[in-house]
């Protein structure tokens, strides 16, 4: 699986984006997908995770109530809709995937798949 994802730029605070995470190959349905952040100079982190069917969601606390994660299964694409940005969430984003919505919880374990990242800068 190749992950392709797109959306970043540069918004004010206040703003929104919506990031897509493309997926290649007709498997896409049976992986769990995620989208993670690394803010400059700090470590990955999970931002939001969504299961196979969509189903079942996870977010983090510092995006929850502004961020939605979604994805149409027959696109093979995932997507972050991100509102009322904040500096904070200057970050490079990244999606990823795997066969276990587990673990997408750990962003430092053995992840099948990850994507190059998209930056998302906000000002303030």
């Amino acid at each position: 699986v190749q992950l392709q994802a797109s959306g970043g730029g540069l918004v004010q605070a206040g703003g929104s984006l919506r990031l897509s995470c493309a997926a290649s190959g007709r498997t896409f349905g049976l992986y769990s997908m995620g989208w993670f952040r690394q803010p400059p100079g700090r470590e990955r982190e999970t931002v939001a995770l969504i299961s196979r069917s969509g189903d079942q969601t996870y977010y983090a606390d510092s995006v929850k109530g502004r961020f939605v994660i979604s994805r149409d299964n027959a696109k093979n694409t995932v997507y972050l809709q991100m509102n009322s940005l904040k500096s904070e969430d200057t970050a490079d984003y990244y999606c990823a995937a795997d066969s276990s919505f587990i673990h997408l919880r750990n962003p430092k374990g053995n992840i099948d798949y990850w994507g190059k990242g998209t930056l998302v800068t906000v000002s303030s």
